[in-house]
């Protein structure tokens, strides 16, 4: 049993990528494409809450174009600028001080597992743009998360110039290797855009991204058939399951 029922989910998706620009002008070009996408298309934008990078890129174009955005930052991310509020959920926020975002809300939490938990339990699907380390991580996870059944949502990446080929082969490595079931490749979907890579820089990744999390079906039998929604006798629920998205 999931820790968060599929009708529950909400109409917004998480976005993960990288807090620094890259080398080519086509990473930009793909976020800016997104983040306008998903705002046309009238869903909610959450992502971690930086204004730099295509982080920046991405929600800056969701902002410009009326997006409901909210932002999740670990405390020991935030400026000394920004004060810290709470609001009527308890839930600590602040709020950017930059032109073109001041509607956006910033979550703050305890840290970066907090973060992840928190954007997952805001949205139905997750996109994954070019990005480093912690993009890595955070798309590991959330694939992770839906094959154990802590929650069925989609991952969506955006492949630009083939940056994430070796995470598709890596993935079907592991199902050719035996450790990963068969069905669970389509837990991620690739997004390639046109195969002559100098198309990459003026071609529309938003639509069929949005398209493929419009489309995705859970893969059957995918997840491990754990009843994540079971706690420890007489434990808070806090402490019961640190995983929980529920």
């Amino acid at each position: 049993m999931s820790a968060l029922d599929q009708d529950t989910y909400p109409n917004a998706v998480a976005v993960f990528c990288g807090s620094s620009p890259g080398n080519e002008p086509a990473f930009e070009y793909a976020a800016r494409s997104l983040g306008e996408t998903i705002a046309k298309s009238g869903i909610g934008f959450v992502y971690g809450g930086g204004n730099k990078g295509i982080m920046g890129v991405v929600s800056r174009a969701a902002a410009h174009e009326g997006s409901d955005i909210t932002g999740v930052v670990p405390y020991a991310m935030v400026k000394e600028k920004h004060e810290v509020k709470q609001d009527s959920d308890l839930k600590n926020f602040v709020f950017l001080n930059e032109v073109g975002m001041e509607k956006v809300k910033t979550i703050v939490v305890h840290s970066m597992h907090e973060r992840k938990v928190e954007m997952a339990r805001r949205v139905r699907g997750f996109f994954g743009l070019p990005g480093g380390y912690g993009t890595f991580e955070e798309l590991m996870e959330m694939i992770t998360w839906t094959q154990l059944g802590i929650h069925e949502k989609p991952i969506i990446i955006l492949n630009v110039l083939g940056f994430y080929d070796a995470l598709r082969d890596l993935i079907r490595s592991g199902v050719s290797s035996g450790f990963i079931p068969p069905n669970n490749e389509r837990i991620v979907v690739f997004i390639d855009g046109p195969a002559d890579k100098l198309e990459h820089t003026s071609y529309d990744w938003g639509t069929p991204a949005i398209e493929a999390l419009n489309a995705w079906k859970k893969p059957e039998g995918h997840a491990l058939g754990f009843d994540w929604k079971k706690r420890l006798p007489d434990e808070k629920k806090e402490k019961a399951n640190p995983l929980d998205v529920s």
